[in-house]
């Protein structure tokens, strides 16, 4: 279950309560290009439509090289496949105030379906940031004296 694309940035500037594991429906070239590692998810947000489904929007797939004048385009909406009490838990964590849905990284599951890693999430202030920054400061530093 090795990460193909990973949103770094995501845990850093979020404070991350649910996780779920979301299928995705992509055209072949999508997934070819995927394979070799070309997407980003670093601008990607989910949102939930007024047909009750989620799509994330903004995630780029670059398209494949080998693509015919049937290529994808990159930054097409995608739709997210989940169980509908997982929907349900995300409209009632999206009824809060400031409550998001991001993606955090984008892999391949054993059976060989692209799957991807969700959470709810509120934005963190400045100073929660900071705060992140020296923990992880004093982490290496004791890692490094020991």
């Amino acid at each position: 279950m090795n990460p193909v694309i990973q949103n770094r940035q995501a845990r850093f500037a979020y404070q991350l309560e649910d996780f779920f594991t979301a299928g995705l429906q992509l055209y072949g070239t999508e997934v070819k290009s995927l394979r070799e590692g070309k997407g980003n998810l670093s601008d990607s947000y989910c949102y939930i439509s007024d047909t009750g489904e989620l799509w994330i929007k903004n995630l780029h797939i670059s398209e494949f090289r080998l693509g015919t004048h049937m290529n994808h385009l990159p930054l097409r909406e995608r739709k997210l496949l989940l169980k509908k009490n997982e929907l349900v838990k995300i409209q009632k964590a999206l009824k809060d105030v400031g409550t998001t849905v991001i993606p955090l990284k984008l892999f391949f599951s054993p059976r060989g379906w692209a799957k991807l890693e969700i959470a709810t999430a509120k934005g963190k202030k400045l100073h929660d940031k900071r705060a992140a920054i020296k923990e992880r400061d004093i982490d290496r530093d004791t890692r490094r004296e020991l």
